[in-house]
């Protein structure tokens, strides 16, 4: 078998394999906010922090079936946390993600990229006031 054909055959069994750990999960909707409810689903939603405010997103999704997701929360084009879970759910569920910061966010933009298996989910960005 040609150095060709093992490439190729490895990506597609990484791609089922992709496929059979997310099983029939689906992203519903990516959330942003100032606090959690109980189910890790964010409570109230915002755009806009204080300093000393905790940041949590939050990916409801639906269906059964194993992932990895995570979060890349970035701040003037560097990453400052890139947090993970490995995730099993059976039915709706919500994962969540904060950041915190005790001597207080500097004031300015910044963006939560969100991932499942790796591949981005969706992108928001957020504003820390002076």
């Amino acid at each position: 078998m040609s150095q060709r054909a093992v490439l190729g055959l490895a990506v597609c069994v990484a791609s089922v394999l992709a496929a059979a750990c997310s099983g029939n999960l689906t992203v519903r909707t990516i959330q942003i906010g100032k606090s959690l409810n109980s189910d890790n689903s964010v409570a109230v939603l915002a755009t806009s922090f204080k300093r000393n405010d905790t940041i949590y997103a939050a990916v409801l999704t639906d269906g059964t079936g194993r992932a990895t997701m995570s979060a890349r929360f970035s701040y003037g084009g560097r990453v400052i946390s890139e947090p993970e879970k490995r995730v099993s759910y059976k039915g709706s569920a919500a994962t969540e993600f904060h950041i915190e910061y005790s001597g207080g966010f500097p004031p300015g933009d910044y963006d939560i990229e969100l991932f499942l298996n790796g591949m981005s989910i969706g992108m928001r960005r957020v504003r820390v006031e002076p």
